[in-house]
């Protein structure tokens, strides 16, 4: 699996960076990715193009729902934090957590594995956890958000049991509770998506809880 070993050096990295979430309980580092390598490596699932190494970051641009998924289950209780900033004010900067790990889109539509955290979608007017559909009206979103052209933002994504939390440089978005959480093997992993927009990403760091 790329870079996790050393994890000593991925550890010490990480500390580094600053904290933004706060929450009670220990948290176990299980993976990290500083995108800082030549390129992606077995750690990550390509379903499709658009996605890229440059400049010591993860650049999406075109992806057109075909996400790049992070090969390594995760636990159902886990917390997933990285850097994003969108290219232009378009926003749409958007990821999956709990998917297949291997789902992508085969027709205009598509339907998630998992729950996507959309922020500025829809042309940068709703932000949104989804349960699956992007659609659906389960959806839980805000319209008091907008992304800014080049402004980094640090993402703090949570689930526990069948509650997702969505901190936003440590102020919290939006929350979902999820009455049917998507559990078991099929639901084991995370991606970057998204559809036209340029959007890259550093940073990440995935914990159990």
């Amino acid at each position: 699996m790329r870079r996790l070993a050393p994890l000593l050096t991925l550890v010490l990295a990480c500390e580094e960076l600053p904290r933004t979430y706060s929450s009670a309980g220990p948290a176990q580092l299980l993976f990290a990715d500083r995108f800082d390598g030549p390129e992606l490596g077995p750690a990550w699932k390509s379903t499709g193009p658009g996605a890229r190494l440059e400049n010591g970051e993860l650049v999406t641009e075109g992806l057109r729902n075909h996400p790049l998924w992070l090969t390594l289950p995760l636990p159902d209780n886990v917390r997933v934090e990285f850097d994003a900033r969108a290219a232009t004010d378009e926003g749409d900067i958007k990821v999956e957590l709990a998917g297949d790990g291997k789902s992508f889109a085969r027709s205009a539509s598509y339907t998630a594995t998992g729950y996507v955290i959309i922020f500025g979608g829809w042309n940068n007017t709703t932000s949104a956890i989804v349960r699956r559909d992007e659609h659906g009206g389960d959806r839980k979103t805000t319209q008091s958000l907008k992304v800014e052209a080049n402004k980094r933002y640090h993402f703090a994504i949570t689930r526990r049991d069948g509650a997702i939390r969505w901190e936003l440089d440590g102020q919290e978005v939006l929350a979902y509770d999820d009455p049917e959480p998507l559990t078991g093997p099929a639901q084991r992993h995370f991606a970057f998506g998204g559809w036209e927009a340029r959007v890259a990403f550093d940073n990440l760091e995935v914990f159990a809880l």
